[in-house]
């Protein structure tokens, strides 16, 4: 049956398919996710066909060649343990090499279900990204932490933004922060210490309740302000944050929030681990693009 299997780009309507298969999933995706991951890269949006009909997809987003992330890797659950799912996964590793620049890593998030598999295909362990829950009262007060300055991003020109996100993210992502940092139903924030940003964070709403992503900050100090702030547009219902396990401080901030662990993936690497400034990764952006 995979001699049958059929890859091609996705259009734009089926990735909204994907992003329903996603939610039925409990993936729980924003509510404008589907329009923003498209808008940073078209070309990454891969589809499976089993005799003219949609059976699977997944993502491989290129960030300028500079770094690859594979996501979003679903096959409808009657098309599973039929190696359907195999032959889309290396179809879409060995399209996201050739879109990238010799040397170019990968990087995806994969369950772990799948890890061993993974393995075999290249990718090497680095740490484990963990999906946190807290349900925020429909009262928030938000505590007071220190002096932090916790303002609108939009106070913080572009290029700043941009600088510190390179700090935590593989390569640079202008297209994708651009319109991420703006999007509808979603509020950012930024940390400003003696004029410059020393951290930022978005919080979006999802199909159920919010999930901040990401999280970016010096230290503890501003990463929990940042937060406490952010979570009152979260107020009334769940939060959600993904956090990476080899930031001591940021599982200590989900210990102090009372955040409950609810989902975990395998942050993996095919080729040289970027080097990332760890200590300011709170809260990864998406399991989806990176």
């Amino acid at each position: 049956m995979s001699n049958q299997l059929v890859i091609r780009n996705m259009t734009r309507p089926e990735l909204d398919e994907l992003v329903g298969w996603a939610a039925r999933e409990g993936w729980n995706p924003g509510l404008h996710d589907a329009e923003l991951f498209w808008a940073t890269d078209p070309e990454a949006f891969i589809a499976a066909d089993l005799e003219g009909e949609l059976i699977g997809g997944g993502a491989i987003t290129s960030y300028n060649g500079e770094f690859g992330f594979m996501g979003f890797f679903i096959v409808r659950p009657e098309y599973r343990g039929k190696g359907l799912g195999n032959t889309l996964w290396h179809a879409r590793r060995n399209r996201l090499l050739a879109r990238l620049h010799p040397g170019a890593s990968i990087g995806m998030d994969g369950v772990f279900a799948m890890q061993d598999y993974y393995a075999k295909g290249g990718f090497v362990f680095s740490h484990r990204n963990m999906r946190f829950r807290a349900d925020i009262p429909e009262r928030w007060v938000t505590p007071r932490i220190g002096e932090q300055d916790i303002v609108s991003l939009a106070a913080f020109p572009f290029d700043q933004v941009l600088d510190y996100d390179r700090t935590c993210f593989p390569a640079p992502r202008p297209s994708f922060l651009s319109g991420w940092i703006i999007q509808p139903d979603a509020l950012a924030l930024g940390c400003r210490r003696e004029g410059r940003l020393s951290g930022y964070g978005v919080i979006r709403r999802c199909r159920e309740g919010c999930k901040i992503g990401p999280l970016f900050a010096d230290d503890a100090l501003a990463a929990n302000a940042l937060y406490s702030q952010l979570a009152g547009f979260a107020a009334g219902g769940p939060l959600f944050l993904d956090a990476p396990e080899n930031n001591p401080a940021a599982m200590e901030l989900v210990r102090q929030e009372g955040m409950i662990e609810v989902f975990g993936c395998a942050r993996m690497y095919l080729g040289p681990p970027p080097a990332l400034a760890h200590e300011r990764v709170f809260g990864v952006t998406t399991f989806e693009l990176g």
